[in-house]
C-alpha cells in the first residue's frame, strides 16, 4: 500500500493520475496548504522540504519519496509502465519530465502567482512570467508534431506537463494558436484514470469555477505567500 501526502495542486496532480493510472492500491492524506498543513513537525518528517507531494511506500520498507518528479520516476520503475526500458527511450522520458519539472512548472507557477495571488499588480513580473510559460508551450507544440503524446507513447512525462497546462486559463495564457497541444490536452483529459487522479484529495470543477470559488482560492493561495 502507498500513502499518498497530497493537496489539490497541479503537483498533486501527478501522482494521483499516476496511481490512478498503475491502478496501484494507495490511501491518501489530504495536507491542507492554505492552513499551513505541511509546515507541521510530523509531516516534515516525511517531506523536510514542507511541499506536497510525498509518498510512502510500506510494501518498500516504508520507503519515503518527496518532489513530484521523482515519486513518478519511482512510480514508473516500480511497475515498469508508463517510461520505455530501453535506454534511448527512457531518457527521452526522462528529459521531457525535466523540462517540466525544471521549466513549465516553476514558470508557469510564477505566472500564478503574479496574474492570480501577488496583491500588487507588477505588468513586467506578469508579461515575463506568462511569455516564457507560452514560449516553453511552443516547445511542446514542435514536439507533438505528428505524435499523440510528447515521447510517441503516453508516460509520466504526458502526466506531469498535462497536470499544470491543463490550467493554463487560470495562469492568464491562451493556446488557441497551439493545436497541437490543444488535441493533446484534449487527448489526455479524457482518460477515466486522469479525471479520477485529478479529483484527489476533492473534485475539480470541471467547467470553471465561479466567481465565489475563484476569490476563495486567490485567498488561500495568498496566505501561503508569507509561509
Amino acid at each position: 500500500m502507498i500513502e499518498l501526502y497530497t493537496a489539490g495542486t497541479p503537483n498533486g496532480w501527478k501522482v494521483s493520475i499516476a496511481l490512478e493510472e498503475l491502478e496501484l492500491p494507495y490511501r491518501f492524506t489530504h495536507i491542507d496548504i492554505t492552513e499551513g498543513h505541511q509546515h507541521t513537525p510530523e509531516y516534515r518528517k516525511i517531506n523536510p522540504n514542507g511541499k506536497i507531494p510525498a509518498i510512502i511506500d510500506r510494501d518498500a520498507d516504508d520507503l519515503t519519496i518527496m518532489e513530484s518528479g521523482a515519486i513518478l520516476l519511482y512510480l514508473a520503475e516500480k511497475t515498469g509502465r508508463l517510461m520505455p526500458t530501453d535506454l534511448h527511450g527512457r531518457m527521452n522520458v526522462i528529459q521531457w519530465l525535466m523540462f517540466q519539472m525544471g521549466g513549465v512548472g516553476p514558470m508557469q507557477g510564477q505566472a500564478n502567482v503574479f496574474f492570480r495571488y501577488f496583491p500588487e499588480k507588477i505588468p513586467a513580473a506578469i508579461d515575463r512570467y506568462q511569455n516564457e510559460t507560452k514560449r516553453l508551450y511552443g516547445v511542446l507544440e514542435t514536439q507533438l508534431e505528428g505524435q499523440d503524446f510528447i515521447c510517441g507513447d503516453y508516460s509520466i512525462a504526458d502526466i506531469a506537463t498535462w497536470s499544470w497546462i491543463s490550467i493554463h486559463e487560470w495562469s492568464g495564457i491562451e493556446i488557441d494558436d497551439l493545436p497541437n497541444l490543444q488535441r493533446w490536452l484534449a487527448r489526455v483529459g479524457e482518460r477515466p484514470a486522469v479525471q479520477k487522479g485529478r479529483d484527489i484529495p476533492t473534485p475539480v470543477e470541471r467547467e470553471g469555477a465561479s466567481d465565489e470559488d475563484k476569490e476563495k482560492i486567490v485567498a488561500g493561495a495568498r496566505t501561503m505567500l508569507t509561509r
